[in-house]
């Protein structure tokens, strides 16, 4: 730390330090809590902050607060500040970091201003102010704001309850030993694989074990974004860590339980496909519906306002939280059911439980839907079209055709492709080339359905039918099949394709967009491996070359949309975020 004495000592102190630093300025008068310092200048997410008397620039915000110092020196020379072109800044921060904030705002640089609720930052102008400042840091517990900051505000009834109490102390420990939060998430996956592998010994003890590490390893999953908020830690790894690794923890352990119950003389491998691809599809609404509406115009809705009104009666908020069955709740359950019961008896409980919840959620999105009065972006459009995942099929056929017009074609052409998809998959013979029949002209109502922009009120159900037509035909055909591990092969390949979905949601949200076109047309596009695994299922059908084929398309679409994600997200220049969206 340095001190200015003016603030054209300032701009040569700041031009002297490295470009690919950040930097600060403090006013040497500043009163304030520490965690009211931290939390406006060494929060990475955002390129320029501020809290009274305090500034800070990451290096993308460096050349602009450079200048504004420059001016600043000049038009008033050696001994103080100029005040910006538009005035006093709004919130009466008349400092030289006050003053360079506003000027950074008018230039266009954003000044984020946290939230500082109980804690004091100010410059006092005089003894009496200086004295009531001191008086009112000395009142907050700076740490225990700092460790109740560390929760997420909106969380489940489970985790609200039963972990965050003493999970955030877990968080402030490993903030103290210097660990990070991505030590600590990826230690949560390990834990749950440890769990998997004791459910897959398929012993009662190994039950036990598995339940028990499950639940550890959600105490370290709450914790990982705990202490990337007490301490904040933000990073685009880590945003990315935390959401794919609860993906691969939750379906690795379904594969446990399925080997668990298999030992046992009880194959339900349908079952834990079934409840990943319920899951998958879950998700896939919210992720679909938030995207098309989250920056809509004039997003009004006489259900949204129902909503906010049963927010506001407490018993109702929990409810609601807990029958969308979150993650907490579902590994909860998840857990205990595996302790005392047996892997079929779990796996009924999720697909009901979860049927449930999309139900309920699915209804509810439909609703505000029909009764919103907004108009979508192209933004938005363009991120309907990117979840949809259309292949080099689809697009041809978008390119060559287009839809009818109307308000609800897309939806309705796209939940009619996937229908006849499906039953074509549970009722046609296996042996001949039905099934492929329906596969081409899944691809053509599938194409027909986004030779236009997805800007319509329920286009958001294109997506969801799409991946909910894909998963139930690989499951399908695999449980028809009766070919030895077909099924455990499809459970493969969802969870590859359901990866690739994933990441391409989580792009999406980081701002950088979805993956690169080449990376879809290689893997073929939601419609090109239906179709694939049609033909493989009508060419390879009795016979053990279905699982194999199966296996190898898994490993292949696997191999190749891991290696461009994890390329992307090691090098990513997305901005440091971290996940506070659906309770997942």
């Amino acid at each position: 730390m340095t001190a200015a004495a003016d603030a054209a000592r300032a701009a040569e102190l700041l031009a002297a330090v490295p470009s690919d630093q950040r930097v600060a300025l403090v006013d040497p008068r500043f009163v304030g809590h520490v965690h009211a310092l931290r939390l406006g200048l060494t929060d990475p997410r955002f390129p320029a902050a501020a809290v009274p008397g305090a500034l800070t620039a990451q290096p993308g915000a460096r050349t602009a607060l450079l200048r504004a110092l420059r001016r600043a020196a000049a038009a008033v020379g050696a001994g103080g500040p100029a005040a910006p072109p538009d005035g006093t800044p709004a919130d009466g921060d008349r400092t030289v970091p006050g003053r360079l904030a506003v000027a950074l705002d008018a230039e266009g640089t954003a000044v984020q201003r946290p939230e500082l609720g109980s804690l004091t930052a100010t410059v006092p102008a005089g003894p009496e102010d200086r004295a009531a400042a001191e008086a009112a840091v000395a009142a907050v517990d700076d740490e225990a704001v700092r460790l109740r900051s560390a929760v997420k505000a909106h969380d489940g009834f489970f985790t609200t309850f039963f972990i965050s109490p003493y999970s955030r102390y877990i968080a402030r420990w490993c903030a103290r030993r210097g660990l990070t939060p991505n030590q600590v998430t990826t230690a949560s996956l390990v834990t749950a694989l440890i769990a998997a592998g004791s459910a897959a010994t398929g012993t009662r003890g190994g039950y036990v074990a598995a339940g028990i590490l499950l639940l550890l390893s959600f105490v370290l999953d709450c914790t990982d974004g705990q202490l990337a908020r007490y301490s904040l830690q933000y990073s685009t790894m880590g945003a990315w860590l935390d959401a794919t690794f609860d993906r691969a923890k939750e379906y690795a352990y379904y594969a446990g339980l399925a080997l668990g119950a298999a030992r046992g003389g009880d194959d339900v491998w349908v079952l834990a496909l079934g409840a990943m691809v319920l899951q998958a599809c879950r998700h896939v609404v919210d992720f679909s519906f938030n995207e098309a509406n989250h920056d809509a115009v004039s997003n009004t809705s006489p259900t949204a306002a129902l909503s906010d009104r049963l927010d506001s009666v407490g018993w109702t908020v929990w409810a609601r939280r807990m029958i969308v069955l979150p993650i907490g709740e579902r590994w909860a359950m998840i857990a205990v059911l595996t302790a005392l019961t047996t892997p079929r008896i779990v796996f009924y409980a999720l697909l009901v439980g979860c049927a449930l919840a999309a139900c309920y959620t699915t209804a509810g999105r439909l609703l505000r839907s029909l009764t919103r009065k907004a108009r979508r972006t192209e933004r938005a459009a363009l991120a309907l079209a990117d979840l949809a995942d259309s292949g080099p099929l689809a697009q041809g056929v978008g390119a060559a055709l287009r839809r009818p017009g109307g308000g609800f074609t897309a939806p309705l052409l796209a939940l009619a492709a996937g229908l006849l998809m499906v039953a074509a998959a549970l009722l046609a013979p296996l042996d001949g080339f039905l099934v492929v029949g329906a596969a081409v002209l899944y691809a053509v109502l599938a194409g027909l359905a986004v030779s236009r922009p997805l800007a319509d009120t329920l286009d958001w159900l294109v997506p969801p039918a799409f991946r909910a037509a894909e998963y139930c035909t690989v499951l399908v055909l695999a449980a028809r099949s009766d070919v030895p591990h077909a099924v455990p092969a499809a459970f493969g390949l969802v969870s590859a394709v359901a990866y690739h979905h994933y990441d391409t949601v989580y792009r999406i949200r980081g701002g950088t967009g979805a993956p690169p076109r080449w990376l879809v047309r290689t893997v073929g596009g939601h419609e090109g491996r239906t179709l694939v695994v049609a033909v493989l299922a009508a060419l390879l059908v009795p016979g053990s070359g279905f699982t194999t084929a199966l296996t190898a398309l898994a490993a292949a679409v696997a191999l190749v949309v891991l290696v461009e994600s994890i390329r992307f997200w090691v090098s990513s220049s997305a901005p440091a975020v971290h996940d506070e969206g659906e309770l997942a």
